[in-house]
């Protein structure tokens, strides 16, 4: 499935540890783990290790919301503020005519604008921030209030903030945390045993969960870092439970979804928004109609990861590594192996 030495490219690139799946015809057609889950052990990696999928965490977040959806909690198009209950978005000039909702929150088309050097792990040794708070502009994590800069669907701005909001509002409706309503009507429904949105790594997963690294190969602080904000970046899981939630996400779009997500609405997801090509809900799009590509990146500090599928094609390929390599995933290692496999296919 690639035509270059992954070890050798590991080792110029240092990156500590590697996991790489590929499907073809809807199954895993081939499995690749290399190097170890910290830098200066013995521990290596396998089918079962864990890694920080980061911005990752928007796609699961996504086939959540189809499911609420399908279930009647959710409508993509209502205004959010008709059923968020402990935070409202502030009403301002900007949503006089247009307002926030969640097509536009998927799409990163709602108006909000990440404040700046805002959504950092979360400091050591400090509680969780509530995701009120947050938005309240109230902690260190994001220090102004989140609000709508510009009329919903007018510009494309990547966020964070526009998750939280996603995140509290499925809170809101369904009384759980999120992380609990997660495991409950996702990992469970598909067997994913190795993913978790805890923001506290259990002594006992230790042995499986790969510490992260800085691109000089040295152990980032605190081994694992942790986002307080799951729905936008707080995954921690294995390529091969995300081939689990690819699966099922191609199967969706066949009409055969095993937790009762329509063909018609997985459709939705793969569709461009907002007069934009390559934006789609939850994720990003390339090509069009059944060669459509589907993607979701994550970074953040010490991983890096890709997840890219050809829902209509059945096939994908998904790599996750504990090293932060400070460039964008297709100037690295992640980049090679991503054309390989295109070249393969």
């Amino acid at each position: 499935m690639t035509n270059i030495n992954i070890e050798e490219r590991m080792k110029h690139y240092r990156v500590q540890g590697l996991s790489l799946l590929f499907i073809e015809n809807g199954h895993i057609s081939k499995m690749e783990h290399h190097g170890t889950l910290e830098a200066g052990t013995q521990q290596q990696v396998n089918d079962h290790s864990i890694f920080n999928a980061c911005s990752i965490s928007k796609f699961l977040t996504s086939m959540l919301v189809m499911k609420l959806v399908e279930q009647g909690y959710l409508n993509l198009d209502e205004d959010v503020n008709e059923k968020l209950i402990a935070w409202k978005v502030p009403e301002n000039p900007f949503t006089k005519h247009k307002k926030v909702t969640l097509r536009n929150l998927l799409c990163h088309q709602s108006g909000i604008i990440d404040p700046a050097n805002s959504f950092p792990p979360l400091h050591a040794l400090q509680a969780s921030p509530s995701i009120v708070d947050l938005l309240n502009g109230k902690t260190q994590y994001c220090q102004s209030r989140i609000e709508v800069s510009y009329e919903p669907w007018h510009e494309f701005h990547y966020s964070d903030a526009g998750f939280c909001i996603i995140q509290q509002l499925i809170e809101d409706i369904m009384e759980q945390s999120f992380d609990a309503i997660m495991d409950e009507l996702i990992f469970k429904s598909l067997n994913m045993e190795n993913s978790t949105f805890s923001t506290a790594i259990i002594k006992s997963q230790e042995k499986t969960i790969a510490s992260g690294h800085h691109p000089n190969g040295e152990l980032v602080a605190g081994n694992f870092p942790i986002y307080p904000y799951p729905a936008a970046c707080g995954l921690w899981t294995s390529p091969t439970d995300l081939t689990k939630l690819l699966l099922e996400f191609m199967n969706a779009i066949k009409g055969s979804s095993k937790i009762g997500i329509s063909a018609k609405l997985a459709q939705q997801f793969i569709q461009p928004q907002g007069g934009k090509a390559w934006t789609g809900l939850g994720i990003f799009l390339d090509g069009t109609e059944h060669e459509v590509e589907i993607s979701s990146l994550g970074w953040g500090v010490g991983f890096q990861c890709m997840l890219v599928a050809y829902p209509y094609l059945e096939k994908g390929f998904i790599v996750m590594t504990n090293t932060d390599l400070g460039v964008h995933q297709m100037k690295g290692i992640i980049g090679e192996l991503y054309k390989s496999f295109m070249s393969c296919t």
